[in-house]
C-alpha cells in the first residue's frame, strides 16, 4: 500500500515521502497513529503542492540572500569605540554590534551567529569579517574601528 508520511517513521521513511508498506503495516500501525494517510488523489495533490512551496520558499531565500551580498559585498563598516592606553580597546568589537552596525547603516538584518571574524578585535584598524547570508553565499567586507 502506498502512504504520505504525515511524521518521521524509523525503518519506512521521514515525513512528506510517499512510501510503498505492507496493508498490515499500515492499517494496523501507521493509519490509527496518524503517522500516514493513504496515497489517494487530495494526498497526492497536497503532496506535489507542499514540494513546490517548499521549493519557491528556497528559491526566495537565495534571491534575497544574493541581494544582500551584492550590498554588503567590499563595503566598509564604521565602528567607534572607547579606548584606554596603547590604543587598547575596553573590552572587543563583537559579532553583536557588528551586526548591529549593519543594520544601522545598511539597512540589512544580519543574525550574529552568522558573522565570523578572522580575529578577536581588541584594538583601532580595519578587519576582514565574513557573513553567511545562506548556505553557499557569503558576503565578506570590512570592519573599521575608530576612536570616538
Amino acid at each position: 500500500m502506498k502512504v504520505v508520511l504525515l511524521q518521521d517513521v524509523k525503518g519506512s521513511g521521514k515525513k512528506g515521502e510517499l512510501v510503498e508498506v505492507s496493508d498490515g503495516y499500515a492499517r494496523n500501525f501507521l493509519l490509527p497513529r496518524k503517522l500516514a494517510k493513504e496515497a489517494n488523489a487530495q494526498a497526492m495533490n497536497e503532496l506535489k503542492n507542499a514540494e513546490s512551496s517548499r521549493q519557491f520558499k528556497i528559491e526566495t531565500d537565495k534571491a534575497n540572500a544574493n541581494s544582500a551580498k551584492a550590498k554588503l559585498e567590499d563595503k566598509t563598516i564604521k565602528i567607534t569605540a572607547k579606548a584606554g592606553k596603547n590604543n587598547k580597546l575596553f573590552g572587543s568589537v563583537t559579532a553583536k554590534e557588528i551586526s548591529a552596525e549593519i543594520k544601522k547603516q545598511l539597512g540589512i538584518d544580519v543574525d550574529k551567529r552568522k558573522i565570523t571574524l578572522d580575529t578577536d578585535i581588541k584594538a583601532f584598524g580595519t578587519y576582514n569579517c565574513e557573513v553567511k547570508l545562506y548556505q553557499g553565499i557569503i558576503a565578506k567586507l570590512k570592519v573599521q574601528v575608530s576612536e570616538q
